[in-house]
C-alpha cells in the first residue's frame, strides 16, 4: 500500500511576481500623481469673494472693488461677458493687450 505524503505548511505558495506587480502599480500611481499634481489644481481667482474686477480706462491695469460699490475714478467695469474670472483665463489674457476708452469702446492698449 503506497503511502501518501503530507505536506505541512501553507497551502498557497509564495508568489514574488504578485508583489512585483503590486509594487509596479504603486510606483506607476505615484508617478501619475507627481507628474499631474501641478496641472490638476489650483487656479487663482481674479478677485476675492464679494468683489468684482474693474479695468483702468485707457490702460491695462485692474483692481477689485467690493460688490455694491462703484468703480473708483479712472476705472470702469469690464463689458458683460468679457470679465476675467481667473488669472490667465481667456479674458485675463485678452485684456493685457486691449482696454476701454472713456466712451466704453474696446481699443488696443497703448504701448508700454
Amino acid at each position: 500500500m503506497p503511502m501518501s505524503r503530507r505536506v505541512s505548511g501553507p497551502t498557497t505558495a509564495f508568489r514574488p511576481g504578485r508583489f512585483r506587480a503590486a509594487g509596479a502599480a504603486l510606483v506607476g500611481a505615484a508617478a501619475v500623481v507627481a507628474l499631474t499634481g501641478c496641472s490638476l489644481g489650483y487656479q487663482e481667482n481674479t478677485c476675492g469673494s464679494g468683489e468684482y474686477p474693474v479695468l483702468t480706462v485707457n490702460g491695462t491695469g485692474s483692481a477689485c472693488v467690493t460688490d455694491g460699490e462703484k468703480p473708483p475714478a479712472g476705472y470702469t467695469r469690464y463689458p458683460e461677458g468679457k470679465v476675467p474670472q481667473q488669472v490667465d483665463d481667456k479674458w485675463d489674457v485678452y485684456w493685457r493687450t486691449h482696454t476701454l476708452d472713456k466712451d466704453g469702446n474696446i481699443i488696443d492698449a497703448p504701448a508700454a
